[in-house]
């Protein structure tokens, strides 16, 4: 695989993270407001669980999203490597 095409892809996941993150977000504030809402609910959880299959495809793929204990690293450890998921120049 071409470093480029490595890059592009990487792009287009940590973009699909950032949107499934905002809906995530938006969905948990308008539950705030209505706790009842079923359909609101659902949403929620469908948007959680492909959030989370994309982190951890990320993860698998180019390490680490964030520390403190919420990914593991490969050794050596991969935090201090470059880009960092929010250094993306979008």
């Amino acid at each position: 695989m071409s470093n480029a095409h490595d890059k592009a892809g990487r792009e287009k996941l940590i973009r699909a993270i950032q949107e499934y993150e905002f809906a995530a977000v938006e969905l948990n504030l308008y539950l705030d407001n209505f706790p009842r809402s079923k359909e609101a609910l659902e949403d929620y959880n469908y948007i959680t669980r492909e959030l989370n299959k994309l982190k951890a495809r990320y993860v698998k793929n180019y390490g680490p999203l964030s520390n403190f204990g919420e990914d593991t690293s490969d050794f050596p450890w991969q935090w201090v490597e470059e880009p960092w998921p929010w250094d993306r120049g979008y």
